[in-house]
């Protein structure tokens, strides 16, 4: 074999291996990329999961709150009038328990601010439960009154709107509100 035949070989054996590995990294990147991009694509549901798992203890917690206060209103207006109060001590018990149950369960799954707002809250709504157990008991303490289970009832109503603003923030609900 001569030189120039030697040569031609060697670029014609050159041009076929360049050829084949330039086919293989083509593949091996488009792989890397299908890759990053399946990656990315789980970490995005994963983050609606999470998002979606938050709304849905912050719906819960919002509702049991709001059935805990509206079954403490209608058991201190209950008191006011003779009537069997049985079933208003069983919605009443049903109540504080939900929402034992769904305060528990976001105390291990929503960020500080709203835990610590939702934690006075729950706390607050165990004092006036206290008042008007004894209220309905006739074994009243000092500063236990209708008046004041009312006029508590009424700041925890307000307390409440509070955490749901929290809560709604921190879903990006009230940036949505900004586009109204």
């Amino acid at each position: 074999m001569d030189v120039s035949s030697t040569t031609a070989l060697l670029v014609a054996v050159v041009g076929v291996v360049g050829t084949l590995l330039s086919a293989l990294l083509t593949q091996r990147a488009a792989d890397r990329s299908r890759q990053r991009e399946r990656e990315r694509a789980e970490r995005l549901r994963e983050r609606r999961s999470e998002a979606q798992e938050l709304r849905s203890c912050y719906v819960a917690l919002n509702t049991s709150a709001r059935q805990y206060l509206a079954a403490l209103t209608d058991h201190l207006h209950a008191l006011g009038r003779d009537e069997d109060l049985r079933s208003v001590r069983q919605r009443l018990a049903e109540a504080r328990d939900q929402h034992r149950d769904v305060y528990a369960e976001a105390q291990m799954r929503v960020p500080e601010r709203v835990l610590e707002l939702a934690g006075g809250l729950s706390h607050d709504l165990g004092a006036v439960f206290g008042m008007v157990r004894r209220l309905d008991d006739g074994v009243p303490r000092a500063g236990d009154s209708p008046v004041v289970v009312q006029e508590n009832l009424d700041a925890l109503w307000g307390r409440l709107r509070e955490a749901r603003r929290e809560m709604r923030a921190e879903l990006g609900a009230s940036r949505a509100d900004l586009g109204r």
